[in-house]
């Protein structure tokens, strides 16, 4: 199976479609690449996600909007790792997942990286981004 590949996986309760329309407006040449939505009489709420696929800089991740409520979220054990190309989109790209988010590792200098930072966003998603 030389063309099997693995992609991430997001799983939301209810807003995997504004999760992915926002991290696809932080990367120039991300966009929406399929979108199904459940439909009527169909065992997900009318209209949210039952699968989707987005792609960040030439990777494909897949997403969904669970109809199972389970026990656990993310976790920054997984992380998307980002090699930003300037100081402006690691201060930019930071900055706006930081909104109603946390920060794991602050955006500074660290003795592996001239400007790093760790953020989980508002939906628990972690990244790390790395000034390249």
């Amino acid at each position: 199976m030389a063309d099997a590949k693995i992609h991430p996986f997001l799983m939301f309760e209810g807003k995997a479609e504004e999760a992915m329309n926002f991290y696809v407006s932080l990367f120039p040449g991300a966009e929406v690449l399929d979108i199904v939505r459940y439909g009527p009489g169909q065992p997900g709420a009318e209209g949210s996600v039952m699968k989707a696929s987005f792609s960040l800089r030439g990777l494909t991740i897949l997403c969904i909007d669970s109809i199972i409520k389970h026990g656990f979220t993310f976790t920054p054990a997984i992380s998307l790792f980002v090699e930003c190309e300037s100081e402006d989109e690691i201060n930019r790209v930071t900055s706006a997942l930081l909104a109603n988010g946390n920060a794991l590792m602050p955006l500074g200098e660290y003795g592996f990286s001239r400007k790093f930072a760790w953020v989980s966003d508002r939906y628990g998603v972690s990244w790390q981004l790395n000034l390249a």
